[in-house]
């Protein structure tokens, strides 16, 4: 089960460009796994970008919800998820054929890890940050 899943390596990858991708490749069967989540990048300038994520994180109700995330793995599986239709039948099915992990986990070591050439961040011209940056401004805190 694991051995045909596509491993996609996050870092330096542009999270919509990749997100956009990954959510193809689920909506046609592919089961994926993203490793260094955290080591994807949004473009633009840092401060309007957390400032935004702050003025987001103010929407909502506490214990109704809507519930934002601050991880950067939950944040990048909310990108994906926010490019399939999850709630129709087939969306459902390829959100649960995805796997996000912070870093690279001991049991995919030794496997072949793609990454997305047509997403990679070297292609960018404006000033861009990792999505860990963003996620310890707004209120992640790396322990526990």
């Amino acid at each position: 089960m694991e051995n045909q899943a596509t491993i996609i390596n996050a870092e330096g990858l542009i999270l919509g460009r990749m997100a956009s991708i990954i959510a193809k490749k689920l909506l046609s069967g592919e089961e994926v796994i993203i490793v260094n989540a955290e080591k994807a990048v949004l473009s633009g300038k840092r401060k309007s970008k957390i400032r935004e994520a702050k003025e987001f994180l103010e929407v909502g109700y506490p214990r109704k919800g809507p519930f934002h995330h601050r991880r950067p793995d939950r944040m990048v599986r909310r990108t994906i998820r926010g490019m399939l239709p999850y709630k129709q039948p087939k969306g459902k099915q390829a959100y649960k054929r995805l796997k996000v992990f912070m870093g690279l986990p001991e049991n995919l070591k030794n496997q072949k890890i793609e990454t997305l050439l047509e997403a990679e961040a070297q292609k960018l011209k404006c000033p861009y940050f990792t999505i860990e940056e963003l996620a310890k401004e707004i209120g992640w805190s790396v322990e526990g």
